[in-house]
C-alpha cells in the first residue's frame, strides 16, 4: 500500500513539474516576442497596409457571420472562453481524431500577428498571455478589426480585402449575405473552404454559417434558402 502511495505521489509530482516548466517556457517565450515587437508596433504595421479596411467599412452581416462561427461568445469573455475549451476537451476525448479547437477571435488575432500554425502547447499558452494584453489594450471591435484584416481566406487572400475583391469584385461593405457567410465560413479551414475547391464541403460549411445565423436570429429561415449557393 505504501508503495502505491509512493508510486501516485511521484506522478502527481512529475505531473505538476512538467504543467509547470511547459507553463513558463510558454510565458518566456510571450515575454520574447512582446519585447522584440511590441503589440502597438505591430497593430501599426498592419494598419499602414493600402488593404486595410476600418470596420466602418466593412459589411456588418460579415462580422456578424464571423463571430456566429468562429466565436460566439467574442463579446462575454476576456480573451480565452472556457465553456468552448471544456467543450473541445470533451469532444476531442470521445473522438478518434482530433476534431474541435476552443480559439477564441482574439486567440486566433494573436497566433497570427506572433506565432506560427505548428500545434504546440507551449505556444498555445504563449498565445493567451498575449490575448490577454489585447484584450486588455484594444476594445472588442479593435480586435475584430484587426483579425479580420489578417486571416488567411484562402487562395493566397489575405484580409477581407482582398478576399472580397479577388473573390467577388466587391468592396468589403458591399457583400451580400451569401459572399458573407462563405467568406466567414473559410478561416477555420482555408484550403479546405477556399472558394477554388470544386468539392462540397463549402457548400456544408456555408450552410454550418447560415444555420448558426439563423440560430442567433441575425437572419430567417427564407434569407438564408436565398443565400445558399447551388
Amino acid at each position: 500500500m505504501k508503495l502505491i502511495k509512493k508510486i501516485f505521489l511521484t506522478f502527481i509530482i512529475i505531473i505538476l513539474f512538467t504543467g509547470l516548466s511547459i507553463f513558463t517556457l510558454g510565458y518566456m517565450q510571450y515575454k520574447t516576442v512582446i519585447s522584440e515587437t511590441p503589440i502597438f508596433t505591430k497593430i501599426a504595421e498592419i494598419k499602414k497596409q493600402s488593404n486595410y479596411v476600418p470596420i466602418e467599412k466593412i459589411n456588418d452581416t460579415l462580422l456578424q457571420a464571423t463571430i456566429v462561427i468562429e466565436d460566439r461568445r467574442f463579446y462575454q469573455h476576456n480573451g480565452y472562453d472556457l465553456r468552448a475549451i471544456f467543450r473541445a476537451f470533451y469532444y476531442n476525448l470521445t473522438s478518434d481524431h482530433i476534431k474541435s479547437g476552443a480559439s477564441t477571435i482574439t486567440q486566433q488575432l494573436a497566433k497570427n500577428l506572433y506565432f506560427g500554425y505548428e500545434p504546440s502547447i507551449i505556444r498555445k499558452i504563449s498565445e493567451l498571455f498575449v490575448a490577454k494584453d489585447l484584450e486588455h489594450l484594444l476594445t472588442k471591435d479593435e480586435i475584430l478589426e484587426l483579425y479580420v484584416n489578417i486571416i488567411n481566406y484562402g487562395d493566397n487572400h489575405i484580409g477581407i480585402y482582398d478576399a472580397s475583391t479577388s473573390y467577388f469584385q466587391v468592396l468589403p461593405s458591399d457583400l451580400s449575405l451569401q459572399q458573407a457567410s462563405l467568406l466567414a465560413g473559410i478561416p477555420q479551414f482555408p484550403v479546405r473552404y477556399q472558394l477554388s475547391n470544386t468539392s462540397s464541403d463549402i457548400k456544408i460549411r456555408q450552410e454550418q454559417v447560415l444555420d448558426a445565423m439563423v440560430k442567433e436570429n441575425m437572419i430567417n429561415n427564407q434569407e438564408k434558402q436565398e443565400a445558399l449557393i447551388p
